[in-house]
């Protein structure tokens, strides 16, 4: 019997060896990750919103509208330039945009030549879930207002971009963005019957189901009977598949710190009551911290699995500090793969290209050598290396011809994906800044929880080996 393939877009990509039968926990975020939202109309909202607050905060910001294409997951904010910058795994900027308008790559060398982006700094906010988008825009937008002296520069880009959290974190908090998903929520979220399936698989397979949110209770439990409860089973509830529920967790904190534990003992009403001892089988949770969920499922380390989408509030902090496996929800990821195999062609071309490149480079620069090392006299030629100026000349020439036909492949394979930033995964002929993230705190990533029907939960997510530069050497 053979087992179906899978779409390259739907794939479970795999950076550590996961064995599934020996995962006997699985935690799941809500937002993006088990619901999965029409990203054009949910930032499209949340920036409107936050427009709004920015306007009562006296921001000129009537005109200023948002184009989900402007931004991409993965930039960095760099708060002393007032940029966004898309980097390597090692934190060199290889694009920027002031605002809105991008550098050229000689002012890029200009202001990041001595600078690496390093997450560490208070300098530089990274985009590290779909949230994002909205918040960039507008800060990339207010920028121009600055730049244009619409706006004082004492605020400085600290500034705004504090103003644009202020005004994103109020739309949440209050619940204004949030009531207009519950008016029409088949406007904003995608269905998706596989990921209920992939968890109802995971159910009767016995492993033991949490759902850990930072969403409050009234919008998490209506939200979740929008998106799973018409492709349940047998009368099931979305309820029924959890052990138990947590909301308003408040990750990253959920992971780094011990909070008190209250338990949400009229789900109406959502009345709390403080909580001393276990969590309870089959209820629903605020706040609480990771090491309690620990005690409930007598689990620790690898033995638990948690799915979310954000890169530092769900994998960066579960991985790093509790040793949990890691499953990172990247649902940019079906355009990016898809744009690669449409590309591949072209990427077989380009490479051709590039290797006929490196070689002609290689004996431009054995002849430079001879032709040194006849005029200055001091050794021979290299073996077999004419010190010819004619040669020497052509090819410059053959090399110059080769960029040209390089140059538009080139151009076509930073953009793929979007046409500003290029593919998320990537930056240049290097990582970008954001798969290095990925490749160290996500144990596998994937396009959605959905794809997880088309594996297993017995089978064994192999890492597939990884070359390094000298392997192509090696025969």
């Amino acid at each position: 019997m053979s087992v179906p393939s899978i779409p390259a877009d739907r794939g479970i990509y795999v950076n550590r060896t996961i064995n599934l039968r020996s995962i006997k926990a699985i935690g799941y975020d809500m937002d993006y990750t088990l619901v999965h939202y029409f990203v054009g109309e949910w930032e499209t909202r949340a920036f409107a919103h936050a427009k709004a607050r920015l306007l009562d905060m006296g921001y000129p910001v009537e005109d200023v509208a948002f184009d989900p294409s402007a931004v991409i997951r993965g930039l960095a904010i760099d708060l002393e330039e007032g940029n966004l910058v898309k980097a390597t795994r090692f934190g060199y900027v290889i694009r920027a945009a002031h605002g809105t308008s991008f550098l050229s790559y000689d002012e890029v060398r200009r202001v990041y030549s001595g600078t690496l982006v390093d997450l560490a700094e208070d300098r530089f906010e990274f985009m590290n879930t779909l949230f994002s988008l909205s918040e960039a825009s507008l800060f990339a937008q207010l920028v121009d207002l600055m730049d244009e002296g619409r706006i004082e520069k004492g605020v400085g880009y600290h500034g705004l971009y504090a103003a644009v959290v202020a005004s994103l974190d109020g739309a949440h908090r209050d619940g204004t963005l949030k009531q207009d998903i519950l008016e029409t929520p088949e406007r904003f979220i995608e269905p998706d019957p596989d990921s209920v399936l992939a968890l109802v698989d995971q159910f009767h397979a016995g492993k033991r189901l949490m759902l850990i949110t930072n969403s409050e209770w009234e919008y998490t439990k209506r939200i979740m009977a929008f998106a799973f409860e018409p492709y349940l089973p047998n009368g099931m509830r979305w309820r029924d598949l959890f052990e138990a529920v947590i909301v308003s967790a408040d990750k990253p904190s959920f992971f780094t710190s011990s909070k008190s534990l209250y338990k949400v003992v009229d789900e109406e009403a959502a009345l709390l009551r403080p909580h001393i001892g276990e969590i309870e089988p089959g209820s629903v949770f605020f706040g609480g911290c990771a090491r309690q969920v620990e005690d409930f499922l007598d689990l620790s380390g690898d033995e638990i699995l948690y799915v979310g989408d954000h890169l530092f509030g769900d994998v960066h902090f579960s991985k790093a500090l509790l040793r949990w496996r890691t499953a990172l929800i990247l649902r940019e990821l079906e355009s990016e793969v898809q744009g690669l195999k449409a590309f591949q062609e072209r990427e077989s071309q380009l490479g051709d290209l590039m290797a006929e490149k490196t070689a002609l480079e290689a004996e431009l620069s054995a002849v430079r050598l001879a032709l040194q090392r006849k005029r200055v006299g001091y050794a021979e030629p290299p073996g077999g290396v004419a010190a010819d100026k004619p040669r020497l000349e052509m090819l410059r020439v053959q090399i110059a011809e080769l960029d040209d036909a390089i140059m538009p492949l080139a151009v076509e394979a930073s953009r793929l994906r979007n046409d500003a930033w290029g593919p998320l995964m990537r930056s240049g002929i290097d990582k970008s800044l954001f798969a290095r993230q990925v490749e160290k705190y996500a144990d596998c990533y994937t396009s959605r929880v959905a794809n997880f029907v088309n594996v297993s939960p017995f089978a064994l997510l192999r890492a597939v080996r990884v070359d390094l530069p000298h392997d192509s050497f090696i025969d």
